[in-house]
């Protein structure tokens, strides 16, 4: 069976969308998102009809963000994370949003045409917390052969 890998990541808003501290962030959704869609091994995001996600909320806290996508295999979505243009604005993260003291970012295996909903990926996250990293919910450093995550600048 062919199967692809989905990722969740989530994060807290330090502010509202329209405030200015968050302008840099918002004014780069669209160009990150379309670098990502024609990017190789892209197969889905979720958005809504804004083309981001920023209104969708993974829980009941109006300050939490989400990113749900699905990519062909790890390695395709570790060249967007960490080979593109992508990366600059990942080590700005703590400009625009809150450490949250828990892991924000799960990826999981899913089988080819699936698409996750939100409650699939934060049951993935919630694993996650709660057992550590497995085959059924993972972070960068359970994959032994993937090593671009490693170079990262934390922001």
């Amino acid at each position: 069976m062919i199967s692809h890998i989905a990722q969740l990541n989530i994060g807290r808003f330090r502010y509202p969308t329209d405030d200015p501290r968050m302008a840099a962030f918002m004014k780069n959704l669209d160009r990150i998102n379309a670098l990502a869609e024609h990017s190789e091994g892209f197969v889905w995001r979720l958005k809504d009809e804004s083309n981001n996600a920023t209104a969708i909320r993974p829980a009941s806290d109006p300050t939490m963000a989400v990113n749900l996508s699905v990519w062909e295999s790890v390695e395709a979505l570790e060249r967007f994370v960490w080979a593109t243009v992508h990366k600059q604005l990942y080590n700005r993260k703590r400009d625009w949003f809150e450490e949250l003291g828990a892991p924000h970012f799960v990826m999981w295996p899913i089988p080819a045409g699936h698409i996750p909903d939100l409650a699939e990926a934060t049951g993935r996250l919630e694993y996650l917390r709660a057992s550590g990293d497995t085959d059924f919910a993972f972070g960068w450093s359970h994959l032994a052969h993937i090593k671009l995550w490693m170079s990262r600048k934390c922001g």
